[in-house]
């Protein structure tokens, strides 16, 4: 979908007008193509203090063909082009004054930056400090990579990831997803890996080939997305959706080569009809995309049960039901199976006259954190995605002001794609992210509104 002013921001006479009026420019952003390389430059790594993933992260860059620079020395000395990345392994940092290091590689680094770069920083958790001047410079680095993230331009993007000892080979997957196109609306965010034992994915190019993948609303919007993503990286794509949706759901399985099936998700026989569909036709299920939501909004004074209890059945408790029946049921789940909820920057931030909305969606992110050592346990993973203001057909019906507003308060000045938050929960399901569980990544440009 078309950004009037996205594209106004960038012709030529536009590019001209907002820069006398002083008004932001959103950057067209950097997005995945199947074939194209992780960057389209260079990488600079540096490390704070005496880090222990620089020389793994030198190895991974190099064998996805990107090349690694020297580090910008304070005068912006360097060995070549401008780089499309930028990483820190602060994973050395031992108190406060070792965070001058971290300043002293990024400031030079970030300055070179080219327009859709990435920046990326590992350190370990705070969580797991020896003492409160290291958990001290540990948590440091949340404030600093949410404030970069608000001050890059271009299109680009700074995150964190937390890799505690004993997780080294869980980095792989995130540090390509973060560099990569498919993080190009995931911004200003903080997330942690845990130690897992990683499958080795046959195909680099479609990394869920011979996968069965459910997307549970799947007729239209981010769920006929996600379903097309998932098909695009190899699945045989299950796609779900209720009766009413029938049309529009048979029209996306039959452009992915998937099945429809129909069904209600909130009735109480769903979960056992959906587990034998699995079972007799694909014996089992390897990913599961509870993408499926409903809106009521109401103020809460005004808000009467229906509304209240749809919203919930829907968003939360068909969640819930479903998991729980595919964890009962003996090989309803295939080995290092993958569970992606959608939650919504509702669930975090809160929306006025969305009690309902937002509440459900922050149940999904409970749930997800409480299953998560369970689903650890069998080798699989459980994790959510929180978009923010996604460019849909709905949004589209929106009053223009409330629109434009809802798309332009995040640090990348514009709205997402309903393939942004595809691309995310593809990553999700791959066999190399393992060590991503009970996380909830936003995807939401950083959005202002919430953490």
């Amino acid at each position: 979908m078309s950004d009037w002013y996205r594209d106004f921001a960038n012709s030529g006479f536009g590019t001209t007008l907002v820069k006398q009026l002083g008004l932001p420019r959103p950057a067209v952003l950097r997005r995945f193509e199947p074939g194209q390389p992780l960057l389209p430059g260079p990488a600079i790594i540096g490390s704070a203090g005496e880090g222990r993933l620089r020389e793994a992260l030198t190895e991974l860059l190099r064998a996805e063909g990107v090349h690694v620079q020297s580090p910008v020395t304070a005068d912006g000395a360097t060995d070549g082009e401008k780089p499309a990345a930028v990483i820190l392994d602060a994973t050395g940092l031992r108190t406060p004054g070792d965070l001058a290091s971290a300043h002293d590689f990024l400031s030079p680094a970030v300055k070179r930056l080219r327009a859709t770069g990435r920046v990326l920083i590992l350190a370990d958790p705070p969580s797991d400090a020896d003492s409160p001047a290291q958990a001290a410079a540990r948590q440091a680095l949340d404030g600093l990579v949410r404030s970069m993230a608000k001050e890059l331009r271009g299109g680009s993007t700074a995150n964190l990831v937390h890799v505690p000892e004993g997780a080294e080979a869980s980095i792989a997957s995130p540090v390509r997803f973060f560099l990569s196109g498919r993080s190009a609306y995931v911004d200003g965010q903080v997330m942690s890996v845990s130690p897992a034992e990683l499958p080795k994915a046959d195909d680099d190019e479609q990394l869920l080939a011979g996968k069965v993948a459910v997307v549970t609303g799947a007729a239209r919007g981010i769920g006929a997305a996600i379903a097309k993503v998932m098909a695009r990286d190899g699945a045989h794509v299950v796609a779900v959706d209720i009766p009413a949706a029938g049309d529009k759901l048979a029209e996306v399985a039959n452009e992915i080569g998937g099945t429809a099936l129909q069904l209600d998700i909130t009735a109480a026989d769903a979960p056992q009809r959906l587990i034998e569909h699995l079972r007799e036709r694909h014996g089992g299920v390897d990913v599961v995309v509870h993408n499926a939501g409903i809106t009521r909004d109401k103020l809460l004074v005004n808000m009467d049960a229906a509304r209240w209890n749809s919203v919930m059945a829907v968003n939360l408790q068909a969640q819930l039901d479903i998991t729980q029946a595919l964890l009962d049921t003996e090989g309803a789940l295939k080995p290092n199976a993958r569970v992606v909820c959608v939650s919504s920057q509702s669930g975090i931030a809160g929306n006025r006259g969305q009690t309902n909305y937002a509440a459900s969606k922050a149940g999904v992110i409970g749930m997800v954190r409480a299953w998560a050592p369970q689903f650890a346990e069998r080798g699989a993973t459980i994790n959510a995605v929180a978009p923010g203001f996604i460019v849909t057909e709905m949004t589209a019906k929106m009053p223009f002001g409330t629109r434009e507003v809802g798309s332009r308060i995040n640090s990348l000045q514009q709205g997402g794609l309903p393939v942004d938050v595809a691309e995310t929960i593809a990553w999700l399901s791959q066999p190399g992210s393992g060590g991503v569980n009970g996380q909830t990544v936003r995807v939401c440009g950083q959005s202002m509104l919430g953490a």
